[in-house]
């Protein structure tokens, strides 16, 4: 069972070469892995990056693009592996996260995707937030549509999905700023449904001022909320939950940024 995973990048030279060698390092495990990097024509460090771990990229594309979504999307128009993740080019993964994927995935034939636990570090890789990984582990064991109709407990950088799964559910919205993620997970649960990959972390999603929930969380929790009310209906008992869910998360994020601030 081959991975493909796809990382985009725009000018994220400074946690790049990270993420490259956490993706690379799990072909010691013996994986077939696929690894495909979109880079948005970075002016930074990057393409100097990319050339020194260039023999185990496979494809590498670098050209201006539309943003992350529209990136992605480049990548998974490429992608050959039966399974498919992105990685984005500030987060990383675990030695052997993706040697747990593929055995996950075949104990579930049916299942359009999978997701694991994540936790989140700061720009030194010292995790933080552990209060909002907890709170969003505790739904990983009653996953079901519902659920994430509710609350979005899945943390993008361990998330894997079929491509069969994809080709059915269609590509990223690229007219989203935040939450594509999110409104894709919805369309690909009615795909075959999701579950959770049991054991340690996957992967780390990596929080500082310039990322996305960093800059543009209270956007981000709009998208998602109107992404549940599509895919759930506006007046369906999860719709509802998720918009009291929304504003205590908003309340807790605009606290943790002043915070950060005054520290």
């Amino acid at each position: 069972m081959t991975l493909t995973v796809i990382t985009p990048n725009y000018n994220g030279a400074r946690f790049l070469e990270r993420c490259l060698e956490s993706v690379l390092a799990q072909r010691a495990s013996g994986i077939p892995l696929e690894y495909i990097v979109v880079d948005g024509g970075s002016t930074d460090a990057s393409l100097e990056i990319l050339g020194r771990h260039g023999a185990g990229i496979d494809h590498v594309i670098s050209e201006p693009d539309a943003g992350p979504a529209a990136a992605l999307n480049k990548g998974l128009r490429l992608a050959r592996g039966e399974i498919i993740a992105w990685l984005n080019a500030d987060d990383f993964y675990y030695p052997g996260a993706l040697a747990r994927v593929a055995p996950a995935f075949q104990r579930r034939p049916g299942a359009a995707l999978g997701f694991g636990r994540c936790v989140i570090v700061d720009e030194e890789e010292r995790e933080i937030r552990r209060r909002i990984t907890r709170f969003k582990e505790c739904f990983l064991p009653f996953s079901s549509r519902f659920m994430i109709q509710c609350i979005n407990y899945i943390s993008q950088p361990a998330l894997f999905f079929r491509r069969a799964a994809f080709e059915r559910a269609g590509p990223l919205r690229a007219d989203l700023r935040a939450a594509w993620d999110y409104e894709f997970v919805l369309r690909l649960w009615r795909q075959g449904g999701g579950f959770r990959i049991k054991g340690p972390p996957l992967a780390a999603f990596r929080w500082h001022p310039g990322s996305i929930s960093g800059q543009h969380f209270r956007l981000q929790f709009q998208e998602e909320l109107d992404a549940a009310l599509a895919d759930a209906g506006p007046w369906a008992p999860q719709s509802l939950i998720h918009r009291v869910v929304r504003w205590g998360i908003v309340a807790t994020y605009t606290r943790l940024i002043r915070r950060h601030h005054a520290g």
